[in-house]
């Protein structure tokens, strides 16, 4: 159980970059935190519970929300930051890489959305984040990436439509649309390049999309929003 009345949160792709960011950003504003992703390590925190899973998969959906409602006996925010990045030539995508994108992309958000509102809504209300992709609004041409644009864009939609669907019974709905940030995904030879598609000359850091959720946590009177965190990508070029 968690200490009375601290809250929990719950984020997908919790191992590594982003995800291990707010991790630690949500046990700094006093969260208990139920991480998963499909290789995380146990945590020594013992307000941080792991769960190992694919989050494509259904039952891990299922695990990952009954181990956090069994371990701390609620569930308050979910970040939705899971996501695979795939950027090819649209004619040039397997079969295989098609129902890897929509699995962790769409998937893996509707079976763990679905599955932590009932305990956000036994709480009077909560937080959902997604975390999207700046090239769901801005197609860059160099940056040929149909697959992320079909999943993530839907996800900026489904945002909205979540946002409504529950802003009467105190549930917010937001999302997250970085641009390029230096994770474990990007080696660092390419990180100039990568910079110089950004209006602002340089990449993101996890610091600043950590920020952006944590602000977007504790903005009550903001919901249905895509908050870009993109160098100025979204704006124009």
């Amino acid at each position: 159980m968690s200490t009375q009345g601290q809250k929990v949160a719950v984020i997908t792709g919790a191992s590594q970059g982003i995800g291990a960011g707010l991790v630690t950003a949500y046990r700094e504003l006093g969260y208990a935190v139920v991480a998963t992703s499909r290789a995380i390590a146990p945590s020594q925190d013992p307000d941080v519970l792991t769960v190992q899973g694919d989050i494509a998969d259904p039952d891990t959906a299922d695990r990952v929300i009954a181990a956090g409602a069994e371990r701390f006996g609620r569930v308050d925010t979910l970040v939705n930051n899971a996501g695979i990045f795939v950027a090819k030539p649209f004619t040039d995508y397997s079969e295989q890489e098609f129902a890897a994108l929509i699995g962790v992309n769409l998937a893996g958000f509707f079976h763990v959305t679905q599955r932590a509102i009932p305990y956000l809504l036994d709480q009077g209300g909560g937080h959902i984040v997604n975390i999207t992709t700046s090239l769901a609004d801005h197609a860059n041409s160099k940056v040929p990436s149909v697959l992320a644009s079909l999943t993530k864009g839907g996800l900026q939609s489904a945002t909205k439509s979540l946002a409504i669907e529950y802003a009467a019974r105190g549930i917010r709905v937001n999302a997250v649309a970085p641009g390029t940030i230096k994770t474990p995904m990007h080696p660092e030879e390419y990180h100039e390049a990568y910079g110089a598609m950004h209006p602002l000359g340089h990449m993101g850091e996890v610091s600043d999309v950590v920020g952006a959720v944590t602000y977007l946590e504790n903005a009550p009177f903001v919901t249905g929003v895509v908050l870009h965190v993109d160098g100025g990508q979204s704006a124009g070029h």
